[in-house]
């Protein structure tokens, strides 16, 4: 049993993080908890993660500041 209670367990599921790729150039993506996005570095993209779904959309995505 779990001592996460239902409030502190993530939206997102991590294991699925794998399985995603950025749309764009087909890399590998890094999840930003704290933001709640997946960070694709070579295409300069944040994609929000919305209710526990990623939105792999260009036009939803944030452009990341260099």
């Amino acid at each position: 049993m779990s001592d996460e209670t239902p409030a502190e367990k993530p939206l997102f599921d991590r294991h699925m993080l794998e399985a995603l790729v950025c749309p764009l150039t087909h890399a590998v993506l890094k999840y930003d908890a704290e933001k709640q996005e997946l960070i694709s570095q070579p295409a300069k993209l944040a994609f929000p993660i919305r209710g526990g779904i990623p939105i792999l959309l260009a036009d939803e995505a944030r452009r990341l500041d260099d």
